[in-house]
């Protein structure tokens, strides 16, 4: 069975990874995405981004090293 590509996060993925983070950052990342009004999926997939590149919105625009 080969595995599709997908482009963002589904937001059942969305939950799979955030059962795994610890409650600090779970907590953190579902207020975040309540305040600017965003799906969860869309705010993880910001958060990482804007870890391996400070100058990132989201994966689309990250090129790792850059904002370095």
């Amino acid at each position: 069975m080969q595995a599709k590509l997908q482009e963002q996060l589904s937001p059942a993925d969305a939950e799979v990874i955030l059962g795994r983070l610890p409650e600090i950052i779970r907590t953190a990342l579902i207020e975040r995405a309540a305040e600017i009004e965003y799906p969860i999926e869309a705010v993880i997939e910001m958060a990482i981004a804007s870890f391996l590149d400070t100058e990132a919105l989201g994966f689309a625009d990250c090129k790792p090293g850059r904002g370095q």
